[in-house]
């Protein structure tokens, strides 16, 4: 199969970055200043780093993808309102470690109004918080940061008798910043489009490569492997390959196993495409075959996808899907023998939380676990065109619970779809990897052919 698209130039235009900063700046207090960092470069071992991996707040205000950073947003500055902070260029550290924007860059390349060297920050900054009565910055997320911000705050302070007006009030950024990102552009549904295709075709792929014998790594590198071939470099978080009891284990990432015959296995994983994530999950036969057992069981939690998206539109509010899903895994539950009483019952003690313990979904975007607020006002927030979300019910039926029959036990099996909602209802972004147990088997026996 080859669904996806390749690689190919950014989707998400310069000019959005830049409207995005000026719908924040308009949110602002008058005589306010936003201050936004960029994520740190982190250690792995010794004097080795993790990849670089941009916060997602800067990123999504800037599109800069270099560490070392921060940006002042200030409504009304003369000079521009955008003013970034960033590494200078140096041609002998680029040597080895590659090149780096530079104020000039940042200006031309990524549309700041205004750049400085981030040697330089203490020196200019606390005169851009001069007079300006709230700062907003994400308090207490990085203690670091938490403490460089009240260092340009106190410099101020220690000049109040020379005429500073230091800032008397701190405010939450995420409020504002994360509602913006909830609602996504057409631009972001684009790229995010494309994470799922090419994220299905992944899964299509492990599909076809499995086999009895296999380690669950090997089933993660067929994943990666198309990952990459199509342009994004990296996973959106830890992949998941969980055969038999490992697919009950929720955030299972071993992934060492030897896959069994006649055992499910569950894959979620999903690509990361300029910044935005994918994340589908599909549970399959290991030969390509499902039980009886697997395919009642599984049948049950197809039937609770498929309602909770049937859920997802406008009007409804966020935890709708979630009830939907709810009531159809119980049931199933009752009519399988797995649980006993009534449909009320199961619902009303949450008598199904044994076999599903966790949500129906999440908000999805930039980050997997996405931002955005899920209650407003202390009720579920409804949902609107432009927000995107994962609909994820499953069933996990421990491997040593004896309340169960011989044949459920250490069944794992979740099935996850990204969606998007649209005015008249919501559009299935994963619909590239087939989910009937029938469509499964076809893809499977036709590739071992």
């Amino acid at each position: 199969m080859n669904t996806a698209e390749t690689s190919s130039p950014r989707q998400v235009p310069l000019a959005e970055y830049g409207q995005r900063r000026q719908r924040l700046i308009e949110q602002m207090a008058p005589e306010s200043i936003a201050i936004v960092s960029a994520a740190p470069e982190r250690t792995r071992s010794r004097d080795t780093d993790y990849p670089y991996r941009q916060d997602s707040d800067f990123y999504y205000l800037t599109g800069f993808g270099e560490p070392d950073a921060v940006l002042a947003l200030i409504p009304g500055r003369e000079h521009g309102q955008a003013v970034l902070f960033c590494r200078e260029r140096d041609p002998q550290k680029e040597l080895w470690d590659g090149f780096l924007a530079g104020p000039e860059g940042a200006v031309a390349d990524y549309a700041m109004d205004d750049a400085f060297p981030i040697a330089d920050i203490d020196d200019i900054l606390p005169g851009l918080i001069e007079g300006r009565s709230r700062v907003y910055y994400s308090i207490g997320r990085d203690a670091g940061f938490d403490a460089r911000v009240m260092e340009w705050v106190n410099t101020l302070r220690s000049k109040v008798r020379s005429g500073a007006k230091p800032p008397g009030e701190f405010v939450a950024l995420e409020h504002s910043l994360h509602d913006m990102r909830l609602y996504k552009s057409a631009a972001e549904l684009k790229v995010m489009e494309r994470a799922a295709a090419i994220t299905a075709e992944a899964h299509c792929r492990a599909m076809t490569r499995s086999a009895p014998g296999l380690r669950e790594y090997q089933l993660e590198a067929e994943l990666h492997y198309t990952f990459m071939d199509h342009g994004a470099r990296h996973p959106a978080y830890s992949t998941i390959v969980g055969g038999g009891a490992n697919g009950c284990v929720l955030h299972y990432i071993d992934n060492q196993a030897v896959l069994q015959d006649g055992d499910l296995v569950l894959i979620d994983a999903g690509c990361e495409l300029e910044g935005y994530a994918a994340d589908i999950t599909r549970t399959f036969p290991v030969n390509g075959r499902f039980t009886a057992p697997q395919k009642a069981l599984y049948d049950v939690v197809l039937a609770a996808n498929l309602a909770a998206i049937a859920a997802v539109k406008p009007e409804n509010h966020w935890n709708r899907p979630h009830e939907a899903a709810v009531e159809v895994l119980s049931q199933g539950l009752l009519d399988l023998g797995l649980l006993k009483g009534t449909l009320e019952e199961v619902i009303e003690q949450s008598l199904y939380r044994p076999f599903f313990m966790h949500r129906t979904g999440h908000w999805l975007g930039l980050d997997v676990h996405d931002v955005g607020d899920y209650k407003v006002g202390g009720a579920w927030r409804v949902l609107e065109p432009g927000m995107v979300l994962t609909i994820e019910p499953g069933l996990y039926i421990p491997p040593h619970d004896q309340s169960v029959e011989p044949h459920w036990r250490g069944l794992g099996i979740r099935i996850e779809d990204d969606v998007v909602v649209t005015r008249d209802g919501c559009r299935v972004l994963t619909g590239g990897v087939p989910k009937d147990t029938a469509e499964i088997e076809a893809l499977m026996a036709h590739e071992h052919s």
